[in-house]
């Protein structure tokens, strides 16, 4: 097993960080003040190959390997978690599930477009009554003729005000239950698809997670996303490469708040000295240095065994769960360091508080992250 990144991947971090840092930093502050889209960010994205980092290069993305794709998600999150968020779910959420589950049409008409970053993507699974039960599914779809009519609410769609396809969960059999729900590739610009509202939130706020409902939405049957009844299983699975891609988000959101940590221990004075020279301090310093060690490291394994075609489900489970409990610890210490500065808007550590604690909720709570655990490590 090899530690150190290879000359491509350092590159790659390399360059992302100097979009980033140049591009994303100076209006992160206003962006999450505001609750702003970043439009050009996402266009430039794009164009860098970061909207499809993992896609093979056959279907417009940068064909490069999950740890790459880990590295890119970290590096976005360390200074804008939102940006990190927007091309977590089109990577991992839309274009892994359209090139796995995919038919060679679907690849070439809406695949190649979301990987190059000309169209942008969401994913729809949750509902008002089905967050962790995600076999709850409400939303119907009935087949008519060469298409299927779809009615129904959805919520928490990330990227659903500005994207173009939507991978949709809903019911075909509701007498089946979960192997009644089918996968869809909603066309947003089609009638009958509408945003119900844009979630106020109180993180990742430049991101926007919306509510959408679907009234006599007709979908060309084209656009069924596999078999019917097969839509619980694709998710999943999808979800389970979507967890490497939020452990990352978690892990750039912890280091960045550590590193504005660490930097503000250095100039901040008490009883004429810096205050990182108290022991306690330098502590409380260690153990977030070790922490994301740590959880870069189980994010990583689980990328690598992603790309080595090895079984990542536990290993995924492990790193998201980590991760997030890492990412909210250290934000939550960084501020404690602050003292009463961390509780303000002119430090970015309170917002880096504000953005951890989702990765601890979706695509999988961590009390789901320890039910998919418990049950992998006790079923061999």
């Amino acid at each position: 097993m090899h530690f150190q990144l290879s000359d491509n991947q350092q590159m790659l971090r390399d360059t992302v960080r100097q979009f980033v840092e140049k591009e994303a930093a100076p209006t992160v502050a206003h962006r999450d003040e505001e609750a702003i889209w970043p439009t050009d960010l996402v266009k430039k994205m794009g164009e860098l190959g970061l909207l499809g980092v993992a896609v093979s290069e056959e279907y417009g993305g940068a064909g490069l390997d999950y740890v790459s794709y880990a590295i890119v998600i970290e590096e976005l999150s360390r200074v804008d978690a939102s940006l990190g968020v927007i091309a977590s779910v089109n990577n991992s959420l839309v274009c892994y599930g359209l090139e796995k589950f995919g038919t060679e049409e679907q690849k070439r008409e809406l695949l190649a477009p979301l990987a190059s970053g000309r169209m942008l993507g969401a994913f729809s699974l949750s509902e008002p009554g089905a967050g962790s039960d995600a076999a709850a599914q409400k939303t119907t779809a009935v087949r008519d003729g060469d298409s299927y009519v779809i009615n129904g609410v959805k919520n928490w769609v990330t990227n659903g005000d500005h994207a173009d396809t939507i991978i949709l969960m809903a019911m075909t059999d509701p007498a089946r239950g979960h192997k009644g729900i089918t996968a869809f590739l909603v066309d947003t610009h089609a009638p009958g698809c509408s945003i119900v509202k844009v979630e106020n939130k109180l993180g990742i706020r430049s991101a926007h997670s919306c509510q959408m409902a679907y009234d006599n939405y007709r979908l060309p049957a084209w656009r069924r996303l596999g078999e019917e009844g097969q839509g619980f299983k694709i998710a999943m699975t999808i979800l389970n490469a979507g967890r490497i891609g939020i452990a990352a988000q978690a892990v750039g959101i912890a280091q960045g708040a550590y590193e504005a940590a660490l930097n503000y221990t250095r100039i901040r004075e008490q009883f004429g000295r810096p205050i990182h020279e108290f022991q306690a301090v330098g502590f409380t310093l260690a153990d977030m240095a070790t922490r994301i060690k740590a959880a870069r490291l189980l994010t990583y394994e689980a990328a690598w065994r992603k790309d080595q075609g090895l079984d990542y489900v536990k290993d995924a489970s492990m790193a998201k769960l980590f991760a997030s409990e890492t990412a909210m610890w250290t934000a939550t210490k960084a501020i404690q360091l602050h003292g009463s500065n961390g509780y303000s808007k002119e430090y970015p550590v309170e917002r880096y508080f504000r953005d951890a604690k989702i990765t601890e909720i979706y695509e999988g709570t961590s009390e789901i992250q320890r039910l998919v655990i418990s049950r992998e490590i006790t079923r061999h």
